[in-house]
C-alpha cells in the first residue's frame, strides 16, 4: 500500500498529573447573550465567538468581538447565514468558515447539512463568499497548516434524508477536503481513520490533531458514543496516525494552541444514568506523545467557545446541561487560563 495511505500505529502515554507549570483560571467580562452551540477564533490579538443556538434549533447566527486589553465585548455584524455546528479557522488575520447546520425550509425543526464556505474580515467586520465545500456536513473541525486549511469530520444525513434528526437516519463521516485560499478551490485529501463529529483540533509542527469527539449519530442523545481517539494527519504525506488518547472520552468540548501544546476543555456526556458536562482541563504535547491534567475550569458546560489570545487560553459561555435534557442554563461565565 503507498506510503501515503498508510496508517501508522504509534504507542503513547496518558499522564495523570501536570508534566509542565500549571496556570491558573480568571474571571473576565461575562459575555453579552450567553448561549449553547458558540464557536470561537482568535485573530489579531482579538478573541472572537461566533453561531448560536435557541430553543427549536433556531441558528442565532452572532458575533461578537472580545478586546484582551479594554476586558471589553463588541456586537459585530451577524454572520450572512444563520447556522450552527459551524468549523473556523484563522489565516493571515481572517477568519474562515465551514459547512454547519441549518433549519428546513419547511415542516418540522432539524438540522440541514450545509456546503458554505465564508471568510470574514475583522477589520471591516465583512463577510465575503467563497468556493463551497464539495461536502455538505455539520460539525466538523478547520485547522490551517501553512498556507492550507483543512476541514475534516463531521455529520451526515442517511441515504434517503434531507436533514440529520434524533429519530432519522445519519451517520458521521471522516472526509478530509483541503480549501487552497490563493484559488479558492478545494481538493480532497485521505480519510480520517475515526468517522466523528463534535471533535476539537488543533494544529503543531504543521500536524493536525483531531481530539475526541462523537462516533455514531451527530445527537448525545441518539446512538452515538463519546471517544478518546486522537489521531495525528501529516498534510504533507497526506497520511494519519493513532496517538496517545485523551484521558476524558468527550465531546462538544473547545481547544486552543499555546507553545505546541494543545488544550482541551468543556464537553458533554450522556447515558440512561446521567447527563453531564465536564470541567476538565487536558493538555496535549505532540512532542512527547502524552497528556497532562490541569486545574479544572471554574463552571463546567458543554457547546462553548474556546481560542487562545495571548498567555490565555479563553472559554465563553455555553449550556451548563447536557444537551436536550428539557433545561436550558447558558451560562454568561468567561473563564480564562493564564498560561
Amino acid at each position: 500500500m503507498k506510503t501515503m495511505f498508510r496508517i501508522a500505529f504509534l504507542l503513547g502515554v496518558v499522564c495523570c498529573s501536570s508534566a509542565f507549570a500549571q496556570g491558573r483560571w480568571v474571571k473576565l467580562a461575562p459575555f453579552p447573550e450567553p448561549a449553547e452551540e458558540l464557536l470561537g477564533a482568535s485573530a489579531n490579538g482579538k478573541l472572537y465567538v461566533f453561531c448560536g443556538l435557541a430553543p427549536g434549533w433556531r441558528p442565532i447566527g452572532m458575533v461578537y468581538e472580545y478586546d484582551p486589553g479594554a476586558d471589553r465585548w463588541t456586537k459585530k455584524s451577524t454572520m450572512p447565514l444563520a447556522s450552527h455546528h459551524v468549523a473556523f479557522t484563522e489565516y493571515g488575520g481572517k477568519i474562515y468558515a465551514f459547512g454547519g447546520f441549518v433549519l428546513p425550509q419547511s415542516g418540522p425543526a432539524a438540522w440541514v447539512p450545509i456546503d458554505n464556505a465564508w471568510e470574514y474580515n475583522p477589520a471591516s467586520d465583512t463577510w465575503r463568499p467563497l468556493a463551497p465545500l464539495p461536502t455538505k456536513r455539520g460539525s466538523p473541525v478547520a485547522v490551517t497548516v501553512g498556507d492550507r486549511m483543512y476541514v475534516i469530520g463531521g455529520a451526515v444525513t442517511g441515504p434517503k434524508e434531507a436533514a440529520v434528526h434524533p429519530a432519522r437516519p445519519h451517520f458521521s463521516v471522516g472526509t478530509v477536503e483541503e480549501y487552497d485560499p490563493a484559488s479558492n478551490a478545494w481538493r480532497s485529501r485521505t480519510a480520517m481513520p475515526t468517522p466523528r463529529n463534535h471533535a476539537a483540533a488543533g494544529a503543531v509542527n504543521n500536524k493536525v490533531y483531531v481530539i475526541g469527539g462523537r462516533v455514531g449519530g451527530v445527537f448525545i442523545t441518539g446512538p452515538s458514543s463519546n471517544t478518546d481517539i486522537v489521531e495525528e494527519y501529516d498534510p504533507a504525506a497526506d497520511a494519519w496516525a493513532f496517538r496517545a488518547k485523551m484521558p476524558t472520552p468527550r465531546s462538544a468540548m473547545a481547544a486552543g494552541v499555546y507553545e505546541g501544546r494543545i488544550y482541551v476543555t468543556g464537553g458533554e456526556y450522556q447515558d440512561a444514568r446521567m447527563m453531564a458536562t465536564f470541567r476538565a482541563l487536558e493538555a496535549y504535547d505532540p512532542a512527547r506523545n502524552a497528556w497532562s491534567v490541569l486545574p479544572s475550569m471554574p463552571t463546567s458546560r458543554h457547546g462553548l467557545a474556546g481560542a487562545v489570545v495571548g498567555k490565555r487560553l479563553h472559554m465563553v459561555s455555553g449550556d451548563v446541561q447536557s444537551a436536550l435534557s428539557g433545561a436550558h442554563s447558558y451560562t454568561e461565565a468567561h473563564d480564562a487560563y493564564e498560561f
